[in-house]
């Protein structure tokens, strides 16, 4: 049996083929990051944090400015992003700009997971054996994962 690969180029546009039970998992992981984004912000939740580094992590005035002036911005390009993929979730085939806003917003999940369950490139399955939430979230993280290389491959051969 031949592998079907998740997503792959179809002239100048995308066709993605994924399960129905993938696309629902996708659709509420953005609903769910998108109400983190709302409801949280880098000072306030780790995770978060993560998706928006300091730019000046040595000078934290410096950096306070910056997020002053970028921070609404950057958060408006996520929540931008999300909604891309929230409309295009059902869709059978995306034009690049869209299947660049899915693989942002998969890294984006990715990132969020990795950082709420403390993810090392070391880590493995095994240590989440005494918790059926936490290996449901590292499988899904690793999902996630293997999604992300499988759209970078396939934008990345023109």
């Amino acid at each position: 049996m031949a592998f079907r690969r998740p997503v792959r180029r179809a002239g100048d546009r995308y066709e993605i083929r994924l399960s129905d039970d993938d696309r629902t998992a996708l659709r509420n992981l953005c609903d769910e990051l998108r109400d983190l984004l709302v409801a949280e912000n880098p000072a306030s939740d780790a995770a978060v944090a993560r998706l928006f580094p300091p730019a000046y992590p040595e000078d934290p005035l410096r950096n306070l400015d910056y997020e002053r002036g970028a921070g609404n911005e950057l958060l408006a390009r996520r929540l931008e992003v999300l909604e891309t993929v929230s409309a295009t979730i059902d869709a059978r085939d995306l034009a690049e700009e869209q299947l660049l806003a899915w693989l942002g917003a998969i890294n984006d999940a990715r990132l969020v997971l990795g950082t709420r369950l403390d993810v090392s490139e070391e880590t493995t399955e095994r240590e989440f054996a005494d918790d059926e939430s936490a290996r449901a979230t590292y499988r899904l993280y690793l999902y996630l994962s293997w999604l992300e290389g499988q759209i970078v491959d396939v934008l990345s051969t023109d």
